[in-house]
């Protein structure tokens, strides 16, 4: 076994951080499609939770892989909402985002019932993959390594897309689009194209975050609706369309959740939303609020 020098808060904090790595992916996507769609899309928490089940049932049913079934799931979502997006979405690009906020929670009760008839109503658990299937000790505890790989998931997501949408032309063309999509498509960008990728990137993310969160918890049909009222907190901490807002705001909800109880008893289940307020009252664009960056 692995050590670690450690004290008795860095196990809470380690888990907080892999709960904010999970929230991240979510929030990034969520984040990418408000920032350059301006669509506030309530549907990406289902796409969270068809991704935790693709990912059981071709883990354990065809691939026997789960880094594959990962993959697969990834890609499945990502489709899944590109298709959403060239066929509902889009035709309400022009109307009003509570419009658009309706049009996606009626895509909630819709996949969250497609779901029940593909899986049923039941409970699926998987066990952790076999390569990161061991313990590394935590101020004298064992701590699982799989959670720790979900941390540094996290941070390389982060500097990936840091690195795509500051350094690559296609992070040129989806901030320009952000800025003002009417000059972009004078410019000769493909805006619909451009809408589709970036529809297909965000809900490829939410099918990840699933992906990786299956072998953690319990996948039900519920499991996207409290993990969407996360990322709504974290976007709002951070400020929509900010990926960097998106990170450190999904980093402080999972520290608050998993180190609240340091504080107070059940104090990581209020503390967020105070923090979510104080940042409405004070600074109401978030903390790295405005365009895609």
């Amino acid at each position: 076994m692995w050590e670690v020098p450690s004290a008795l808060p860095v196990r809470g904090i380690l888990t907080g951080l892999s709960l904010g790595s999970r929230l991240f992916l979510l929030a990034l996507g969520l984040s990418l499609i408000f920032g350059v769609l301006d669509v506030l899309n309530f549907a990406h928490g289902a796409l969270y939770m068809v991704g935790a089940y693709v990912t059981i049932s071709a883990a354990t049913s065809v691939l026997d892989n789960f880094w594959v079934a990962v993959l697969v799931a990834t890609l499945a979502v990502g489709v899944l909402g590109a298709v959403i997006e060239m066929g509902i979405i889009r035709r309400v690009y022009d109307r009003g985002q509570l419009d658009q906020l309706i049009l996606t929670f009626a895509l909630v009760l819709i996949i969250s019932d497609l779901t029940r008839t593909i899986w049923g109503a039941g409970s699926y658990t998987m066990a952790q993959p076999e390569l990161l299937r061991f313990n590394v000790s935590v101020g004298g505890s064992p701590y699982p390594a799989y959670r720790l790989f979900i941390i540094v998931a996290g941070f390389v997501a982060m500097a990936a897309f840091w690195y795509v949408l500051q350094r690559t032309y296609v992070g040129q063309l989806v901030r320009a689009t952000s800025n003002d999509r009417d000059m972009a498509a004078m410019l000769g960008v493909d805006v619909p194209r451009l809408y589709t990728a970036v529809f297909f990137v965000g809900s490829a993310l939410a099918g990840m975050g699933g992906a990786l969160a299956a072998p953690l918890q319990a996948v039900t049909p519920g499991m996207g609706d409290q993990v969407i009222i996360d990322a709504f907190v974290v976007v709002v901490i951070g400020g929509l369309g900010s990926f960097v807002g998106a990170f450190v705001g999904a980093m402080i909800l999972g520290l608050l959740r998993s180190t609240g109880v340091l504080v107070v008893s059940g104090a990581g289940l209020f503390l967020p939303f105070v923090a979510m307020i104080l940042v409405l009252i004070f600074k109401p664009q978030g903390l790295f609020g405005g365009d895609v960056e």
